[in-house]
């Protein structure tokens, strides 16, 4: 099995490389090539026994999409993209990455299909911003997408794209809506969404955090540890009970801010929540007022995908994965 990884520097692309590494199969098929792609040079994950190939390169950039589809691999995982706020601010660049990129890798698709009748199985690394108010309080697998934002416009265009690509049997796709993801290691990044695990995050490690929203807010998360449950999932499944509806929102846990600030309490203590500093931020406020709040995810969980019932897993999850099993505060 040869798997290609677009956004393999990204914290998913890091984290699905590893458990592949990790594991040495996906579903029961042994993997022995890795072709690791993304706008900065990917590491090849530790550990891992078969070939693997790098590519630094814009997927917007014509002929870069011939480069990473050159392999034939049997899987195509596209995570690429920019983060919601930095999509907002910069129109040109949201629409050229996050679209034009996907186009271009579905058309490089196309074109070696036509070639040699290939057709691999693409992920497509989609959000619940494909959605925008109004919006009931738990949305079902039947509700339409407005989105509301750049972002979620271009991520609505890919579903749509992928969905005629594979109706036309070019590929053989899934898009994932996938939840916020929380906690996200790192530093904060340009997301709208990033004081999600911004206020987890921080604080468990002794540092200080913002949060530029009401405590009321509520919102729609998964564990990165889910996340790359759901990537393996959506690669080996059986896509044929989907039909042509290619695209699913994927299970997760809606939450307030104050639930998330309460479990921080219960998992770290006082101590822990009293680095967290308000700062209101109208622009945020305003992106993720636009945002949903909760999922049925009926047709989801009902084809295997499972996530974390309770804010506490979550940052139990961050604790065991990130940080040793030690929380600084």
């Amino acid at each position: 099995m040869h798997i290609l990884i677009i956004g393999a520097a990204g914290m998913l692309g890091r984290k699905f490389a590893a458990r592949v590494a990790a594991d040495g199969v996906i579903g029961a098929a042994p993997v022995t090539r890795l072709t690791l792609v993304d706008a900065v040079a990917p590491v090849a994950p530790a550990g891992f026994e078969g070939d693997v190939v790098t590519h630094t390169l814009d997927l917007s950039v014509p002929g870069s999409a011939e480069v990473c589809v050159a392999g034939r691999p049997d899987v195509v995982m596209h995570l690429a993209a920019i983060v919601s706020g930095e999509a907002e601010r910069d129109f040109d660049k949201g629409y050229r990455i996050n679209l034009d990129g996907t186009r271009l890798l579905f058309e490089a698709i196309r074109a070696e299909h036509m070639r040699s009748h290939y057709m691999p199985r693409v992920v497509f690394s989609s959000s619940i911003a494909v959605f925008g108010a109004p919006f009931p309080a738990v949305i079902g697998d039947e509700f339409f997408t407005t989105p509301l934002t750049s972002y979620g416009v271009q991520k609505a265009i890919g579903e749509l794209l992928l969905t005629d690509y594979s109706r036309h049997g070019f590929m053989d796709g899934i898009a994932i809506r996938l939840p916020t993801i929380c906690i996200r290691p790192g530093t904060p990044n340009a997301a709208a969404s990033g004081f999600f695990s911004n206020i987890l995050r921080e604080p468990l490690a002794g540092k200080e955090a913002v949060l530029p929203v009401d405590e009321g807010v509520r919102h729609w998360h998964a564990s990165p540890r889910a996340a790359v449950g759901f990537l393996v999932h959506a690669a080996t499944m059986d896509l044929a009970p989907l039909g042509w509806r290619r695209t699913l929102s994927l299970p997760g846990l809606s939450a307030t801010v104050g639930e998330q600030i309460e479990a921080l309490r219960r998992v770290a203590g006082d101590r822990a929540v009293g680095l967290i500093r308000r700062e209101p931020d109208e622009t945020i406020a305003r992106i993720v007022a636009g945002w949903p709040t909760s999922f049925e995810a009926k047709r989801a969980r009902a084809l295997g995908f499972e996530a974390e019932s309770t804010f506490d897993e979550i940052i139990q999850v961050h604790i065991e994965d990130e940080m040793g099993g030690v929380v600084a505060v």
